[in-house]
């Protein structure tokens, strides 16, 4: 059987699962479809949390991330989880405890301000969009190279499975196929992680492999690494970073951000009790964990074994002739994933850091005249078992799990926007007696809407597109996050304060990310370069977020501080979500 037709079955399989699931739960009220009637299982959920956590992002980029940065980039991780335990500890109980549908309405109610709840709807719009660009992306590459289409078409395909289970079963349908998606996704990581780790350690569990010994060499695994990647001019993998303010930051930004977005808040919102939401975030960290904990031996296993397929006699030795190169490259080339160059004209691949200076001598003593193969970092995952030669199968579920993961998020954002535009902007401002049928119809129009636009973001990316989950990160960091902690921590923010923190947060970010990435609104106007010698005090416009949540408490807090108190039932009401007595009670708000 061809590799073609096993991938067919596998995706072709997990989407005819989703779609049955679909038809099985599809939502009858707006409860169904906003928060699946409130009655789901804590474990259901905790795994629904973890599929619709673990996106194109954590699936395909993280691994990738760390091959390419090596302890650098393990921000990724320790943001990401961290963001976990914030929401779980700080926010997810008490939102839980306050018995809304959505992140908007609760800020609406709190701060009551149906101005504050409109600012939070563009808030949630735009992180939520910018978002699902690229899962749906994503969508497309890995439709591109396993199911040999077009990636416009891929996207096409993908928005089509989305439209069905997600417009049909709303929260409810999305719920058990996440479920479905996550046991997919996790499986087809896990498995290419066990068949490498053992080829190059023994070792069958891969987070152990990772610090054991490399089988061919003898050395420990990663210092075999270290020995590849710095013969070859490149920084040790397992060096530590110089700027450890943008580290913390950066780090501290994903957390919040993670903490803020509003299609895992919304999940909380699932279960029938404030004590089901605690145990929902303690159960979808151990369901992240199985993904997370393998991310790392994953990316240093791909790294050691893309640098010893181009030097298979060691990096002192030639490296192979481009005419012996394995099928996996020739295969991932034809995506445009994968390029050559033959820039000395010797027919082989130099592939080797050509902006080290250092390294340059040792180049041009060798007859290398620039690095010749560009590798994408998103590709390592799904070319791992291609690298590894293991069998076909182990392809097909890789793909399937690829799809699993960009799919499953991106219906979770599609739904907040969907309750953001249905439920806070058509119920909340525009026509408050709508009735319940004609709300979930508009909810589910929002959403159709919402995927053709998602669509042809991902079609058709704006110039912003690779940088966009962090600036949903730094948008949902900076302006919605700091509102809710002070939503429930602090009786004395008002609205007028909690208005202008997040306007203050939300400005600050774009305009500094706008300003170093190159995107600014004014014509003609010289940015400044996106470099450490240039950023402010050296943040990252990646790390901004934690800077712009800075911002928005402050202004927050100086604001209220100096305008009038919130009535006396808002801090009655602040009180009673934040010591939420009966805490297993559904319906103690």
């Amino acid at each position: 059987m061809s590799q073609f037709a096993i991938n067919l079955i596998f995706v072709g399989g997990s989407f005819l699962l989703y779609i049955a699931i679909a038809v099985w739960a599809k939502a009858g009220s707006t409860s169904d479809f906003y928060v699946a009637g409130g009655g789901v299982h804590p474990v259901t959920n905790g795994m629904a949390i973890g599929a619709d956590w673990m996106s194109a992002a954590s699936f395909i980029s993280m691994a990738g991330l760390i091959a390419a940065g090596g302890y650098a980039n393990s921000t990724f991780l320790m943001g990401w989880t961290g963001g976990y335990v914030l929401l779980a500890m700080l926010l997810a109980p008490y939102l839980r405890k306050f018995g809304k549908f959505t992140v908007p309405e609760f800020i609406g109610d709190r701060y009551y301000s149906p101005n504050a709840r409109l600012i939070a709807v563009v808030c949630l719009i735009v992180a939520s969009v910018t978002y699902v660009i690229g899962q749906m992306a994503g969508a497309g590459v890995a439709f591109s190279r396993f199911l040999e289409v077009e990636a416009t078409n891929g996207l096409m395909i993908a928005a089509v499975v989305v439209f069905i289970y997600a417009v049909l079963g709303g929260m409810k349908g999305i719920t058990y196929t996440q479920v479905a998606q996550y046991c997919v996704l996790i499986v087809a990581y896990t498995i290419p992680a066990v068949f490498i780790s053992l080829q190059l350690t023994g070792n069958p569990i891969p987070m152990f492999g990772m610090f054991s010994t490399h089988a061919e060499s003898g050395l420990p695994l990663l210092e075999k690494l270290n020995q590849v990647v710095t013969d070859l001019g490149f920084r040790e993998y397992t060096a530590d970073v110089d700027n450890k303010l943008n580290m913390v930051l950066f780090t501290l930004s994903l957390m919040i951000g993670t903490a803020g977005l509003p299609h895992v808040i919304i999940r909380f919102f699932t279960v029938p009790k404030v004590s089901d939401a605690r145990w929902s975030g303690g159960w979808a960290l151990v369901f992240i964990a199985l993904l997370y904990l393998t991310a790392p031996a994953v990316a240093s296993m791909a790294r050691l074994n893309l640098m010893t397929t181009i030097y298979p006699e060691g990096t002192q030795a030639q490296p192979i002739e481009y005419e012996a190169r394995p099928a996996w490259i020739a295969t991932w080339e034809e995506t445009g994933l994968i390029t050559y160059e033959d820039k000395n004209n010797d027919g082989r691949i130099q592939l080797y850091n050509d902006a080290n200076a250092d390294f340059a001598g040792t180049a041009a003593d060798r007859g290398w005249a620039g690095n010749e193969l560009s590798v994408n970092n998103d590709i390592l995952v799904l070319a791992n078992p291609e690298i590894a030669n293991l069998p076909g199968w182990v392809i097909g579920l890789i793909a399937a799990g690829g799809l699993a993961a960009a799919l499953s998020t991106a219906a979770g954002l599609l739904l907040a926007i969907s309750s953001a535009v249905s439920h806070d902007l058509i119920k909340g401002r525009l026509n408050p007696n709508i009735s319940d049928k004609g709300e979930l119809l508009a909810a589910r129009i929002s959403m159709a809407v919402a995927i053709v636009v998602a669509t042809w973001l991902g079609a058709n990316p704006p110039g912003f597109a690779a940088q966009v989950v962090a600036l949903a990160f730094g948008i949902a960091a900076a302006s919605l996050f700091p509102a809710l902690m002070m939503g429930i921590f602090s009786k004395r923010v008002n609205n007028i304060g909690a208005s202008l923190g997040m306007l203050s947060g939300l400005l600050f970010t774009l305009v500094y990310i706008f300003v170093y990435k190159g995107w600014f609104f004014i014509p003609g106007t010289n940015n400044l370069p996106d470099t450490a010698e240039y950023w402010l005090l050296g943040i990252s416009p990646l790390s901004i977020g934690a800077v712009g949540a800075l911002v928005n408490f402050a202004v927050a807090f100086g604001v209220s501080k100096v305008t009038a108190e919130p009535p006396v039932e808002i801090q009655e009401l602040v009180e009673s979500v934040r010591y939420p007595r009966g805490a297993g009670g559904a319906q103690d708000h």
